[in-house]
C-alpha cells in the first residue's frame, strides 16, 4: 500500500534528473547558456548539481519500495 507513492516519487525524481542532464548536455554542446542572464559555468554547475540530487533522490525512493 505504501510502495505506490514511493514508486511514483522515485520515477518523477528520476525522470526530472534525467531530463535535466539531457537539457544541460544539449545546451553545453551548442555553447549556449543553460539559464539566461547568468554565467554559463555557474548555471551549468548549479543545474548539474540539481540533476544529480534529483537522480539520487529518485534512486533512494526506488530502493525504499
Amino acid at each position: 500500500m505504501e510502495s505506490g507513492p514511493a514508486i511514483f516519487a522515485g520515477v518523477v525524481f528520476t525522470l526530472f534528473g534525467g531530463a535535466l542532464v539531457v537539457w544541460i548536455a544539449a545546451r553545453a554542446r551548442h555553447r549556449e547558456p543553460v539559464a539566461h542572464g547568468v554565467s554559463p559555468v555557474a548555471s551549468a554547475a548549479l543545474a548539474s548539481l540539481a540533476s544529480v540530487i534529483a537522480l539520487i533522490l529518485g534512486a533512494w525512493c526506488l530502493t525504499r519500495v
